[in-house]
């Protein structure tokens, strides 16, 4: 790691003074900081990067656009954005959904009031890795008062061939009183030719009243190892639905966490899993209640095949002061195999008398007696054991807003039962 190479490309792209001083404070404290804490997964093991920063070159592996649909959307390859679109009456209300530069330019005190808000740079050496090296990023703006009543759409693509990190950052900042649906995609193109690292933060923040679902799909490839840090703040009566689908190829460490800092502010997480070969995956959700009736959910299912690794860590924790929060939370996992290994730990952390707080976690095969149903309404082995399957994964699967991307989904999760 070079600090000058980081400010070379600081300097190249004409960033403003304080995202530059911000690199250099976050370069210093990376090798001051610790890794994050998540139990059970051994972070030293994992090649989070080696301080490279770069732009993509032309990718040959060019996704297929022939069904892009109407609604907004923004689609990048590696450091590149290749596609733009936005109807003229969400422009017309002020909504923005462009890469990082363009947004430097046409709100630069928005981003230097919301950038890393939500995610300090200081908070772990990750984080404080990704502030330093993040190559290309890409912001969603929707002013107050503004409902859209379609998903926004963003795609990120990750070329497998290529040697450049893949260091995403997404700032998305909901209005006062806003509704927004947003769909992610991150993805791998290509032959997977290449081992890598990605650095990936997404901040989600949003003001008072705001309204926010908020759907992905994570699928990066084999040869890529990733962390990937998803955070909300959460206003006075602000509420994010997060539905997340993790089903990835490489190893992956995830974090997924919720700051209730407004009084009545409601976070919904539902996440699901699968992990197969021999791939490690560990997941740590979190949902703070700093304010007083704030109200966080976690729910989370997970599938392990042949010898593949999945951990759950569901935290909840009510900070003293939050009188009438609520924290619950469910860790489930499927193991389809004798080889497979799992962790699903709940934690609840509660610094307040007047209050609710829950939790259940389990690990097991799938139910006999839901095979025995099935299979004696005359399907095969094979045929049950994957709608059992399906039904546990259900409930994150029909919170996403598009059907083609549903669609996407059961199709992954098909496709690696057929590995078996």
């Amino acid at each position: 790691m070079t600090k000058e190479k980081m400010i070379a490309f600081s300097q190249a792209h004409a960033e403003p003074e304080w995202l530059q001083a911000r690199r250099q404070a976050a370069f210093d404290k990376i090798s001051q900081l610790e890794l994050p804490s998540i139990q059970r997964v051994k972070l030293e093991r994992f090649n989070f990067g080696t301080g490279e920063i770069a732009e993509s070159a032309d990718s040959q592996n060019v996704p297929d656009f022939t069904q892009l649909g109407e609604n907004p959307k923004l689609i990048q390859v590696g450091t590149r954005t290749i596609f733009e679109q936005m109807s003229p009456d969400m422009a017309n209300k002020g909504v923005i959904f462009t890469d990082f530069y363009t947004a430097l330019t046409e709100m630069p005190e928005i981003l230097a009031q919301y950038f890393g808000s939500a995610l300090p740079f200081d908070e772990d050496k990750l984080t404080a890795y990704h502030t330093a090296y993040f190559n290309s990023a890409a912001v969603l703006y929707v002013p107050d008062n503004v409902e859209i009543n379609v998903p926004v759409e963003g795609v990120f693509y990750q070329d497998s061939d290529e040697n450049v990190p893949f260091n995403k950052h997404i700032l998305i900042i909901v209005g006062k009183n806003s509704k927004l649906s947003y769909l992610e995609r991150f993805e791998s193109l290509g032959q997977n030719s290449v081992k890598n690292t990605a650095n990936i933060a997404v901040e989600v923040v949003a003001l008072e009243g705001a309204q926010v679902k908020f759907s992905a799909i994570d699928r990066l490839g084999k040869s890529l190892t990733t962390f990937i840090s998803r955070r909300g703040r959460l206003s006075k009566n602000a509420q994010i639905d997060w539905n997340l689908g993790v089903m990835n190829e490489g190893d992956v460490v995830a974090d997924f966490d919720s700051d209730l800092v407004g009084e009545g502010s409601h976070a919904e997480l539902k996440a699901v899993a699968i992990s197969s070969g021999k791939q490690v995956q560990g997941i740590d959700t979190r949902v703070t209640n700093f304010a007083p009736h704030s109200v966080g959910h976690i729910l989370q299912h997970g599938v392990i095949l042949e010898s593949g690794t999945l951990t759950f860590n569901g935290i909840g924790h009510i900070i003293r002061g939050a009188k009438g929060a609520d924290a619950q939370q469910e860790s489930r996992v499927l193991m389809l195999s004798d080889k497979a290994r799992s962790d699903a730990n709940p934690i609840l952390l509660i610094d307040e008398n007047d209050v609710t707080a829950g939790h259940a976690a389990s690990i097991g095969q799938v139910d006999p007696e839901d095979m025995y149903y099935l299979m004696s309404r005359g399907l095969d082995k094979d045929t049950a054991e994957r709608l059992v399957i399906r039904g546990f994964l259900g409930s994150v699967i029909s919170e996403i807003p598009v059907k083609a991307v549903r669609d996407e989904m059961i199709g992954v999760i098909e496709m690696k039962l057929d590995k078996r």
